[in-house]
């Protein structure tokens, strides 16, 4: 076995002082800034509450509820508050995860099981929007799926019913359905997919994670929002993450099932070892039960009432950052915003939103892009939180300054003789060496702490866009590659 350097222990105000240090470069998680990955209540003491929750059960191992009774306590009333909101009825089961991802790997699971239980042979199928979300792809990819894609409109980013009927075949085991999708902000049509679907004897999924927490509250509050959760007969399953619009920490997510039986589908055991009994509800074995006591706890905290109030400050916010963003000569949106998402495009050829993202940048904001796909225009897209009300007026004029900088400067430009080159790439026939010289071409820096985004993405997000997929992919996995390389302390 090989010999490690060794590390020295570190004093208490040593370790906060070097942690305060790798925190610096952090995009803000507070203040309404940061307008994709965080999500932000803005209530003042729900940090502290949840820290506290979190750290009393980190050591608890939520592998088994016989020995940690207050695990099984604990995920009940998680999952029986996510299933008195989202339309679950006495039979609803449900299992806590530790994301989105893992909540739709395992409904693919549960699916591709009954597949099989019903006589299905040949490869699954994964019907889906191409809006759906990439977690729906990872699934089939890990449990031998086939994706067919089914394209929106790109008029209103909206996928037809008859369009996902029509893509059914012997081979398909489960239609996700977006509630909403979280590029564009529409909901896919859920209630009338659900009973068609089922009388094939298709699992329908409701991908509601980033949706599912906010919408029952924009109803109640008059929003024409459809049926999207588990009442819409034939729904067979619903995820909904509790650290997006739940406000909880990062690391919980809710899987519900329309019964006990429908879950059993996902569940793994194992008596094949002389070891102790093996019996887990989600991908993971053993992990804290930290994450969950924090999701409890804010839950409990918030409140219905309070969720009711977040709701409506994240829904005033969104339609106010939405007209205030058609109102500048350029921009667009690429679909009206039907809860707290937006996605804001341009029609207009002097303007690049890649280029905006950076000037927004450049101005202290974080908006996410993301690339134009199969007929879909590139866009910026807003997650609006409670905490983003406040920061409506000051957004809206650095966006429209924003701009005005962008429509002066050149459009981001790829070199055709470079494109053509890299269409002719092999991207599994890359050498380590060739693919550091393949990164340093669209513009990945190295230094001496790994590679290194450039000061301006919308050049290399440009060429990103124009590449193949195949090459797309294998460049971000080896830019991620260099990222993550260990070093000791």
């Amino acid at each position: 076995m090989a010999q490690g350097t060794g590390w020295p222990a570190s004093s208490p105000d040593e370790i906060e002082r070097r942690l305060a240090g790798f925190r610096s470069g952090d995009a803000p998680t507070h203040g309404g800034r940061t307008f994709a990955y965080v999500y932000d209540s803005g209530l003042a003491d729900l940090d502290d509450v949840a820290a506290r929750a979190h750290r009393a059960f980190a050591p608890v191992n939520c592998l088994d509820p016989t020995v940690f009774p207050s695990v099984a306590a604990l995920e009940n009333g998680v999952v029986g508050m996510a299933a008195g909101l989202l339309g679950g009825g006495p039979q609803t089961a449900g299992v806590v995860t530790s994301g989105g991802t893992e909540s739709c790997l395992l409904a693919v699971l549960a699916a591709r099981e009954e597949y099989r239980a019903r006589g299905g042979t040949g490869t699954p199928q994964i019907v889906a929007a191409t809006t759906s979300h990439a977690a729906f792809r990872k699934g089939a990819h890990l449990f031998g799926l086939e994706v067919v894609d089914v394209d929106v409109d790109p008029a209103n980013s909206r996928v037809a019913v008859a369009d996902l009927v029509a893509a059914f075949t012997d081979r398909t085991a489960i239609v996700v359905a977006s509630a909403p999708s979280y590029p564009m902000g529409v909901f896919d049509p859920v209630a009338e997919v659900a009973p068609l679907a089922a009388e094939r004897g298709v699992w329908v999924h409701v991908d509601a994670c980033i949706g599912g927490w906010v919408t029952p509250y924009l109803q109640r509050a008059g929003e024409p929002i459809p049926p999207c959760d588990l009442s819409a007969p034939g729904v067979r399953s619903l995820s909904v993450d509790l650290h997006k619009y739940g406000y909880a920490p990062k690391g919980a997510s809710v899987l519900l099932f329309v019964d006990a039986a429908s879950r059993r589908r996902a569940y793994f055991s194992s008596s094949y070892w002389p070891g102790y009994p093996v019996v887990n509800s989600t991908l993971q074995s053993t992990k804290s039960a930290g994450p969950l006591a924090a999701a409890w706890a804010t839950l409990n905290l918030i409140g219905d009432e309070g969720y009711a109030e977040l709701a409506r400050k994240a829904r005033e916010a969104t339609l106010a950052l939405a007209k205030g963003a058609v109102a500048i000569e350029g921009l667009r949106l690429a679909a009206p915003p039907e809860t707290t998402l937006v996605a804001v495009a341009t029609d207009d050829p002097a303007l690049d939103v890649y280029v905006v993202a950076d000037e927004m940048a450049a101005r202290g904001w974080y908006v996410q892009p993301q690339p134009a796909y199969r007929g879909l225009p590139a866009t910026l897209h807003l997650t609006v939180t409670a905490a983003s009300l406040p920061r409506v007026e000051p957004f809206l004029a650095d966006l429209s300054a924003a701009v005005a900088a962008a429509k002066a400067l050149p459009l981001p430009e790829v070199d055709p003789m470079l494109l053509a080159a890299a269409k002719a790439i092999d991207p599994d026939a890359l050498t380590a060496e060739q693919m550091d010289a393949v990164l340093g071409l669209a513009g990945f820096g190295t230094g001496d702490g790994g590679p290194a985004l450039p000061e301006r993405m919308a050049p290399v997000l440009t060429l990103l866009q124009a590449l193949p997929p195949t090459l797309r992919d294998r460049m971000l996995e080896e830019f991620f590659s260099r990222i993550f390389t260990a070093r000791t302390g």
